[in-house]
């Protein structure tokens, strides 16, 4: 029985992925997605002002300053960049906002339609405003590339059967609510959620790093932050960054790689 139960959930999952493709916009890969943008913006903007409600802003007038100039400089090149790549459309899902939580956990995160949140715990290893934009441009790409969306799409496919973000929303909220947070690394691993897959955080480094470039900040940066990053350990075990954001020899590589494209947009 088991197994008939485990076959009829393949040939769910395979259907739903065979209809529910769409395009990652600017890099054009194939990507699963049942999730409608607006559901998924109404919901992320809801979530995050209640996010905003049930944790501490940062007090502090000179690194709120810094994490919001930087987010504004990286929000401009974004859509700078749709513009130039045809995306224009795109610009009105985006309601950007940028604040600094108090909070020592080693985090930051972007929902879906540019609302955005740095922990003060990862000011430290971000050292300075390029670091820092390093960590922002990072997070906005997933957003840009829709990972989150993407991510929630999975999670509802597989442990909610295929059900619809709405129908979710309304029969089991508080657990759809969990499934949202966690699909953009605000919250912990829920189900099967796991950390970014390659290919997404890929995208992320590689869009990052061309936003970043755009807004003014040398790409070169990244390498050092995510040194510093892998370094970083707490109480033995990796950061909450880490956890949904794999690091590593590799992915240092992959960057240094990344580097010289994204170069080719740094305007000092």
């Amino acid at each position: 029985m088991t197994s008939i139960k485990n076959l009829r959930l393949g040939i769910l999952v395979l259907f739903f992925f065979a209809v529910a493709c769409t395009t990652v916009p600017i890099t054009g890969r194939s990507q699963f997605n049942i999730v409608p943008d607006q559901t998924m913006l109404s919901m992320s903007f809801q979530q995050y002002d209640q996010f905003l409600k049930e944790n501490k802003l940062s007090t502090d007038p000179a690194k709120t300053r810094m994490v919001k100039e930087v987010g504004q400089k990286i929000s401009r090149a974004v859509e700078q960049y749709l513009i130039q790549n045809n995306l224009a459309n795109e610009i009105g899902n985006y309601s950007w906002e940028f604040n600094l939580i108090e909070s020592d956990e080693i985090n930051a995160w972007c929902m879906p339609g540019g609302k955005v949140a740095v922990y003060t715990g990862i000011l430290p290893v971000a050292k300075n405003d390029s670091g820092l934009a390093v960590v922002i441009g990072h997070e906005i790409a997933h957003a840009v590339a829709k990972h989150g969306n993407e991510r929630m799409s999975h999670a509802l496919a597989v442990q909610m059967g295929g059900m619809g973000l709405s129908a979710a929303l309304s029969s089991y909220p508080q657990q759809t609510q969990q499934l949202l947070m966690a699909a953009v690394g605000a919250g912990a691993q829920v189900g099967f959620l796991l950390p970014y897959s390659r290919l997404q955080e890929r995208e992320a480094d590689e869009l990052g790093l061309i936003f970043m470039a755009m807004a003014g900040y040398n790409p070169n940066h990244a390498i050092g932050f995510w040194e510093r990053m892998s370094q970083k350990k707490t109480g033995g075990a990796p950061p909450e960054f880490l956890s949904t954001h794999p690091s590593g020899a590799t992915r240092i590589q992959n960057i240094r790689e990344l580097i010289p494209n994204a170069m080719t947009y740094y305007r000092p």
